[in-house]
C-alpha cells in the first residue's frame, strides 16, 4: 500500500512524504522539523524511517529545513548539479550536505532503493527547477509544484502518471485586482513564477486521461485564491475531457492533508 501526504503547501512552506512499510522519501522540506516531525508522528511515521529527499528548487519555502534534516538524519539528497551548488552557498543548506549530495540530470533516468524517478526542468524563477515522475514500485506520480507556464514536459509527464500534483497557484482576477505591487504581480505572471487555475486546468485538458486516477491541487495562494475557485477550476477541466471518476483534492496550506492511499 501505497501513503501519499502533503504535509504543507504553499508559500508558508512545501513538503510532500511517499511512502510504504519499506521505503518512504519527502519531497522538498519547506517547512520546520519539529513541523514536520509532528504531522508524520500523528501518522505514525518515524522521521528517522525517511530513506532520501527530493528538492524541486532552492526557494526558501522549499528548503527551509533540509540542511538540519540532513546533517541530523544524513540521508541522501537529489537535485541537479546547479541546484546542489547553490545548496552549497543557501543559508539553510550551506555546510549542512556533505556526504549526502547526490546529482541528478534532467531527462535523465535514476533510482533509489526501487523506486524509478525522472526529473524534468520547468520554467521557475530560482535555479534548475524541476518537476518530478516517480514510479513507486509500480504507483505513479507527477510533481509540479512551481512552474511559470505550461510546457511539452509538463504536459509529456503528467499523462504518464496516476496521481498528479499539479500547482494551481493564482485566480488571474484575485491576483489583478489584489493589494500585490506591479512588480511583484507581474513576477507571479510573467511566465517563470506560478500557475494559474486556468493554466492548470489548460494541463487538465491536455493530459488528464484513463490513466489517471487523482489530481491533488497545490501551492495554492493564501491571497489570490481560493480552495473554492481552484477546485470549480479544475472540476470544469475534468468534465471537458470526460474525467469525473478523478480524485480531486485541494491541499491546505497549513496543515497536513489526510492520508491518501493508493
Amino acid at each position: 500500500m501505497t501513503k501519499f501526504i502533503s504535509l504543507s503547501s504553499g508559500s508558508n512552506g512545501n513538503c510532500y512524504y511517499i511512502g510504504n512499510e519499506q521505503v518512504s522519501f519527502l519531497i522538498d522540506l519547506g517547512i520546520g522539523g519539529r513541523t514536520i516531525k509532528k504531522r508524520l508522528t500523528g501518522y505514525d511515521i518515524a522521521v528517522d524511517t525517511i530513506d532520501f529527499v527530493l528538492v524541486t528548487h532552492d526557494h526558501v519555502d522549499h528548503i527551509k529545513s533540509l540542511g538540519s534534516f540532513t546533517e541530523r538524519f544524513h540521508k541522501p539528497v537529489f537535485a541537479t548539479e546547479k541546484l546542489h551548488k547553490s545548496l552549497e552557498y543557501h543559508f539553510c543548506t550551506r555546510g549542512k550536505l556533505i556526504g549526502c549530495v547526490k546529482d541528478i540530470r534532467p531527462g535523465e533516468p535514476f533510482e533509489c532503493l526501487g523506486v524509478k524517478i525522472i526529473s524534468f526542468s520547468v520554467p521557475h524563477d530560482a535555479h534548475d527547477t524541476v518537476g518530478y515522475y516517480i514510479d513507486f514500485f509500480g504507483t505513479t506520480f507527477t510533481f509540479i509544484t512551481d512552474v511559470g507556464n505550461v510546457t511539452d514536459d509538463v504536459v509529456k509527464y503528467c499523462k504518464m502518471a496516476e496521481h498528479l500534483v499539479l500547482e494551481s497557484n493564482y485566480d488571474v482576477d484575485m491576483l489583478i485586482n489584489g493589494k500585490y505591487t506591479p512588480d511583484l504581480k507581474l513576477r507571479i505572471m510573467n511566465g517563470n513564477g506560478h500557475l494559474s487555475n486556468e493554466q492548470a486546468a489548460s494541463i487538465i485538458k491536455r493530459a488528464v486521461g484513463k490513466q489517471t486516477q487523482s489530481l491533488f491541487l497545490c501551492h495554492l495562494s493564501e491571497n489570490n485564491n481560493t480552495p473554492q475557485l481552484a477546485l470549480a477550476s479544475a472540476q470544469e477541466a475534468l468534465k471537458l475531457v470526460s474525467a469525473e471518476h478523478v480524485l480531486l483534492q485541494a491541499m491546505p496550506r497549513r496543515t497536513a492533508s489526510q492520508v491518501f492511499e493508493f
